[in-house]
């Protein structure tokens, strides 16, 4: 550790749990090696439906337990989080990881050193294949199109991503905020319900003059789609209606127009086509169950809960 690090500010962790009791203790126990000597751990519990999260506090009761009373989705579970937390900085991080012990002590030191940073995310690699990169940063967003890279995806890890420095924005399975700069901006919004509101909070925090950091010396370990499912209905559904929603927050004016003409014009035919030809109706239907939600939905997407 550098002489940078004098002191350790509290780090809340905070992750969410849905329906997976033991993939969460499975993180939690990950945290019981972490060297890091400050920090709390918030679990949220989203209402989980069938199955009993009861093991969680049963085998983890130092950690701060809080079940929601329903679903709020990833913005609404990890806002819960937030008001019970007392970090100086805030990890959200989700409950389909597992962490290296020293992975903490590299992204606050660097938030110590450089005050400019508004948002931090570590390397991730995919816990099924541990070699191999999920994250190391991102592209830019193409304005017409909405879409973004991830920089290192599927590649195996020879240490060709290990630079740190600024990118374009977080991954929303492990990104740690300054609790100073939440004040400023505000919370997640929770009209996303899932998926691009990490992005869209990012374009905020950008927004209100700060950086987006790369901290590859922290390593995060991430199973992958185990919620959500592999282009399942209600992964399309969300990512579909949310592209949409993150162009109508965050572009205006013309490429606001384009945006919304590509969609018409390139991305409706094309998954029409895609999933016709598959015989995917489940996905068919909710593809166009996300567009129609943007036309009944014209008001009510600004809103941005204050901490």
């Amino acid at each position: 550790m550098s002489t940078i690090m004098k002191e350790y500010p509290k780090v809340s962790i905070i992750t969410v749990n849905y329906n997976q009791a033991q993939v969460t203790c499975d993180f939690l126990q990950s945290l019981k090696e972490v060297t890091y000597p400050n920090y709390e751990v918030i679990v949220v519990d989203n209402a989980s439906p069938t199955e009993d999260p009861a093991p969680i506090v049963n085998n983890y009761p130092e950690i701060i337990f809080i079940k929601s009373e329903k679903n709020l989705g990833f913005a609404g579970g990890n806002n819960l989080g937030v008001r019970k937390s007392t970090g100086e900085y805030l990890l959200f991080i989700n409950n389909d990881t597992e962490v290296e012990p020293d992975f903490l002590e590299p992204m606050i030191e660097k938030f110590q050193e450089d005050k400019s940073i508004g948002m931090m995310s570590p390397k991730i690699r995919f816990h099924h294949t541990p070699d191999t990169i999920q994250y190391a940063g991102y592209t830019p967003m193409n304005p017409f199109t909405m879409r973004q890279h991830l920089i290192g995806f599927r590649k195996v890890d020879n240490g060709q991503f290990d630079d740190p420095g600024f990118t374009y924005s977080i991954h929303g399975a492990a990104m740690i905020v300054p609790r100073k700069v939440i004040e400023e901006v505000g919370m997640m919004t929770e009209v996303f319900f899932l998926y691009y509101e990490e992005h869209d909070w990012c374009a905020r925090v950008k927004k209100a003059g700060y950086k987006v950091y790369y901290q590859p010396k922290s390593l995060v370990f991430h199973k992958e789609s185990i919620s959500t499912g592999k282009e399942s209905p209600l992964k399309i559904y969300y990512i579909s209606r949310n592209r949409i929603v993150y162009a109508r927050r965050n572009s205006k004016g013309w490429i606001l127009l384009f945006n919304l003409i590509y969609l018409t014009l390139i991305t409706v035919p094309k998954n029409t086509l895609k999933y016709l030809l598959a015989t995917r109706f489940d996905l068919l239907r909710s593809f166009y169950k996300a567009m129609f939600w943007n036309v009944y939905h014209y008001k009510g997407i600004h809103d941005n809960p204050a901490l």
